[in-house]
């Protein structure tokens, strides 16, 4: 029971990575919140892990705002802070993404770091204790042809994860980020271009292990960063990504 008594958020958290966190926590004992843009989405795996739903879009200030206040409103603080929503484009010639799908990489993944923070950030400071995890990306330590800002923006949150964790750590506060290789989500077609055996193939050659991150290897990787097991541990990019960035 590493996250007894503990309360999370999890971004995210109606599918993929995100909701296999929420299961860990959960299962180690947190109560979590799942927040989500996909508002059914929330309320299933929420049902699933005891926890509450919560519609949330993280690029806009005031539904994050919101989210923190119902937080705050069902338990009185919030222990852990998991960033896990996040968004690509389609693999694309750097010079041929649309600019409203640039805007919308570096808001959901990006910005979003900035809003949470902003809003949940002061509390864990007036508690004297929390633990922030983002999500990046290999993509971001080792690039990939054709996702230009979607690497741009998985390498911001990784710089930011460790900004954050140096300003942070004398209030108590643990910032780490987690960095994935591609797994069985539901963004797993848009990195690939098409979700085709031949595609999988040439993509999973990259990884020396031989098979995609899954929700639960997210999970457990959280359950130790976001634990007092990790009470030492700040500012580390874990790689969970079976030797994609040997």
């Amino acid at each position: 029971m590493r996250m007894q008594d503990k309360t999370a958020i999890v971004t995210g958290g109606g599918s993929g990575f995100g909701a296999g966190i929420a299961r860990a926590f959960a299962a180690e004992g947190a109560t979590v919140m799942v927040a989500d843009i996909n508002a059914a989405a929330a309320e299933a795996i929420a049902a699933e892990v005891g926890g509450i739903a919560q519609r949330v879009d993280v690029a806009d200030g005031g539904s994050v705002r919101a989210m923190a206040e119902a937080a705050m409103d069902a338990w009185g603080r919030i222990d852990v802070l998991v960033n896990n929503a996040g968004i690509t484009h389609l693999p694309t010639p750097m010079e041929d993404v649309a600019e409203d799908e640039f805007d919308r990489v570096l808001a959901v993944n990006a910005k979003s770091v900035y809003l949470t923070a902003r809003e949940i950030v002061p509390k864990m400071k007036a508690a004297g204790r929390g633990a922030i995890l983002n999500v990046a990306s290999t993509a971001g330590l080792s690039p990939r042809p054709r996702l230009n800002w979607y690497n741009a923006s998985k390498g911001w949150m990784i710089t930011a994860t460790k900004a954050m964790a140096v300003e942070l750590a004398p209030a108590g506060v643990r910032v780490n980020a987690l960095a994935p290789v591609a797994g069985e989500t539901p963004l797993l077609a848009s990195f690939l271009g098409e979700d085709t055996p031949e595609m999988r193939a040439k993509f999973l050659s990259t990884i020396p292990i031989g098979r995609f991150s899954t929700p639960e290897d997210m999970g457990e990787a959280a359950l130790y960063l976001c634990s007092d097991a990790a009470s030492m541990i700040t500012g580390v990019i874990l790689q969970v990504d079976g030797g994609r960035c040997i």
